[in-house]
């Protein structure tokens, strides 16, 4: 099995298929596509007709969109330890990951994911309203469901892979939401999955011009 990836640096939508894998243990090889712009839609049609990236290629079979590829390695690889095991939880990790799947554009266009950087941008009225969304999903919503796990929907599920990138954004924009979320963001660091992809994106030099968003901080 194949997942086809993007620059770690970068590529939030990679990082989370990537990291449920590599969390939960099932083994893959990465494909990794460097997201310059230079013959990047040629490059990438080989793998998906969506010319994006993260694309799982299974034997005969071609998965692109994370969230399709969560589901795909859920049935087929995690025996359903993908999601909570309860209905109620199971719909409401389903609920976070679609929420974030096709919200937060403010957050992300303002803050793109950029591990190497250190940086620092103006907090529009847009970003602060995902920001607070973002604080009490983190905070109030996680411990309301923190009987069995600590995670956003008990235990650990995609829908933590789907919110990885937003904890990268914050350390790189230098955002505190206040104790409860900033706990669940070190959390999400402290992961092995995620040191590793931390580690390989620190030693990367690709760079993407449009990613580079903000000042520099020094």
């Amino acid at each position: 099995m194949q997942l086809v990836i993007g620059n770690k640096n970068y590529s939030s939508w990679s990082l989370r298929p990537w990291l449920l894998l590599r969390h939960f243990g099932v083994d893959f090889t990465e494909v990794n596509e460097s997201l310059r712009a230079d013959g990047l839609s040629q490059r990438l049609n080989h793998y998906s007709p969506t010319n994006r990236v993260p694309v799982l290629i299974d034997g005969e079979n071609s998965v692109w969109d994370s969230l399709a590829i969560a589901e795909y390695v859920n049935e087929q690889y995690l025996q359903g330890a993908g999601w909570p095991e309860s209905p109620h939880l199971r719909a409401y990790a389903r609920s976070l990951a679609a929420e974030m799947h096709s919200g937060f554009s403010a957050l992300r266009n303002a803050m793109p994911m950029n591990i190497r950087a250190t940086r620092r941008i103006v907090i529009t009225p847009a970003v602060q309203r995902d920001l607070d969304r973002i604080t009490h999903i983190f905070g109030e919503a996680r411990l309301a469901h923190h009987a069995n796990s600590p995670w956003l929907a008990g235990r650990f599920s995609f829908a933590d892979c789907m919110y990885a990138p937003v904890t990268s954004r914050l350390t790189t924009y230098g955002v505190s939401l206040g104790s409860a979320a900033d706990e669940y963001v070190k959390m999400i660091h402290d992961l092995p999955a995620m040191k590793c992809w931390i580690a390989d994106a620190m030693q990367e030099t690709d760079i993407v011009p449009e990613d580079e968003a903000g000042e520099d901080v020094e």
